[in-house]
């Protein structure tokens, strides 16, 4: 079974910063795709910073055009964790951030299925 497991968030004031980080753990053959998804109240759950191709070489690194330039995701594949750095953080990046993994999995009978973290508040607010 596979499982993503998120740390970090919190409460911050405008212009701060925080580190969120995701580690997917299980059987896993290959991520093809991982990175950040968040969720404001009353909004849908929106794309903010993924990886393609994750554990191979050649792959995209995309962004939400809000966070270009104040956010920034890194990897460890040797951890296959993903990590987002957030800085000059807005007001309106209040949201619950989610992990999102795109993984091939299994052991004798592999299945690629789309894996979620259980969610973390970042509050920005003074």
């Amino acid at each position: 079974q596979v499982q993503l497991v998120e740390s970090g968030g919190g409460l911050v004031q405008p212009g701060g910063s925080l580190r969120l980080s995701c580690q997917a753990s299980g059987s896993i053959v290959t991520i093809n795709t991982m990175g950040w998804y968040r969720q404001a109240p009353g909004k849908q759950r929106e794309p903010v910073a993924t990886m393609t191709r994750f554990l191979l070489s050649g792959g995209s690194t995309n962004y939400a055009d809000t966070v270009k330039g104040r956010f920034t995701i890194t990897k460890d594949t040797a951890k296959n964790t993903v990590d987002l750095q957030m800085n000059s953080l807005k007001p309106e990046d209040t949201a619950v951030y989610y992990c999102y993994a795109d993984i091939l999995s299994g052991g004798s009978t592999w299945n690629q299925n789309e894996f979620w973290g259980q969610g973390t508040q970042v509050t920005v607010s003074s």
